[in-house]
C-alpha cells in the first residue's frame, strides 16, 4: 500500500496488466492436465474436455443458484464498511471490492492451493504450499499497489478454503486418484483464464459462480469412469 501511493497510474496499470498476463499463462499451462494419462484412461481421450465443460455448466448453475458472486460482493462491501477509515467515497468502495474479489479468486482457485493443501494434509510436506505462499506474497504486493486494501482481506477466504482442503485431505485425501486431481487442475485452469480476463479488464467473467465446478469435476470423473 505504501508503495502504491508512490507509483504513477500508468505504471500501476502496467504492473496489473503484467500480472493478468501471467495468470493467463498459468491457466493455460494447467490445461495440459487434460492430457493426463490417468484422466484419459478414466474418461477417454474425447471425454476430458467434456468433463471440464460439464463441470463448468453444472457448477455455474449451482453457483448462480446459490449466488456466490453476489454473496462475495456483499461480503466485500461489508468489509469495506467495517474498514471505511482506509478509504473514502464510492470509487474507493468499488476499488476495495475489486481488489478483494480478484485477489480472492486468484489465490484460491489455483491448482497449487488444492494440491498444496492435499499434500500437507497427507503428511507429504509443505513444499507446494511454501512455493505458493512465495508467489502469492509477491503477487499480493503488486495487487495491493494497484487495487488497494481489499487485497489484504483476501487472506480470509484463502485461509478458509485451504484450511477446508487440508481437513478434507486428512479424511478422504488418500482416496483421490490422479485422474481426479487432473480434472480439478484442468478445471481450475479454465477458471484462472477467466480470472486473467478480469484482471486485464477485458471481460468481468463471473468466476465466483463457477467455483462449484471444482467440486463437480471429480464427481463427473468418478461417474464416467464407473460407466465406462
Amino acid at each position: 500500500m505504501l508503495l502504491g501511493h508512490r507509483l504513477p497510474e500508468k505504471m500501476s496499470r502496467t504492473l496489473t496488466d503484467a500480472m493478468g498476463l501471467v495468470v493467463l499463462v498459468i491457466g493455460a499451462l494447467n490445461l495440459f492436465s487434460l492430457q493426463d494419462p490417468e484422466l484419459v484412461s478414466a474418461v477417454g481421450s474425447s471425454g476430458t474436455l467434456l468433463v471440464v465443460l460439464g463441470a463448468l455448466l453444472i457448477g455455474g448453475a449451482i453457483g448462480s443458484w446459490i449466488g456466490i458472486d453476489e454473496r462475495l460482493n456483499h461480503f466485500g462491501t461489508w468489509l469495506q464498511v467495517k474498514t471505511s477509515r482506509l478509504g473514502r467515497g464510492s470509487g474507493d468502495k468499488e476499488k476495495f471490492i475489486e481488489g478483494f474479489v480478484n485477489a480472492s479468486l486468484l489465490f484460491t482457485i489455483g491448482p497449487m492451493a488444492v494440491l498444496g493443501a492435499l499434500q500437507d494434509g497427507l503428511g507429504q510436506g509443505i513444499d507446494v504450499l511454501a512455493l505458493k505462499s512465495t508467489l502469492d506474497g509477491f503477487t499480493s504486493i503488486a495487487f495491493s499497489a494497484t487495487m488497494g486494501w481489499g487485497v489484504i482481506f483476501s487472506a480470509l477466504p484463502v485461509g478458509l478454503w485451504q484450511g477446508l482442503l487440508y481437513v478434507l485431505a486428512l479424511t478422504v485425501g488418500a482416496s483421490l486418484s490422479q485422474a481426479v486431481v487432473a480434472a480439478i487442475t484442468a478445471t481450475g485452469g479454465v477458471l484462472l483464464l477467466g480470472t486473467g480476463l478480469r484482471v486485464l479488464q477485458i471481460r468481468m467473467v463471473n468466476i465466483a459462480d463457477l467455483l462449484p465446478a471444482l467440486a463437480v469435476a471429480p464427481l463427473l470423473v468418478l461417474v464416467v469412469d464407473a460407466l465406462l
